[in-house]
């Protein structure tokens, strides 16, 4: 359960990340939504990583979640923001995913 808590916290950190970036391209009260979206997804990821550490390794709980807040804000990045794709890029990403989840394998 605590694994799960901290792949949602990690998605609530794409989501703050996200709101940033579109708070970044828009003016007045429609980027006043996207900061109140930013500070509700800030409030969530930080609840459920405190969780999370309650019974995981704090190393391991906090690499693990700015590990899935990175590779999806990447991915968020491309798809979203039209960010480059290139090859070091998705090669970077990918040992980043493989390292998240090698340090699954290896936790208690």
């Amino acid at each position: 359960m605590n694994w799960l808590l901290l792949i949602i916290a990690g998605l609530f950190e794409v989501g703050f990340a996200s709101c940033l970036g579109k708070a970044k391209e828009t003016t007045g009260t429609t980027s006043a939504y996207w900061m109140g979206g930013f500070f509700v997804c800030l409030t969530i990821s930080m609840v459920l990583l405190y969780k999370a550490t309650q019974q995981l390794p704090i190393g391991t709980a906090y690499a693990v979640w700015t590990g899935v807040g990175a590779a999806g804000t990447v991915l968020v990045g491309i798809f979203v923001f039209k960010e480059p794709s290139d090859f070091w890029r998705l090669f970077f990403l990918t040992t980043l995913i493989a390292s998240i989840i090698g340090l699954k394998v290896v936790s208690q």
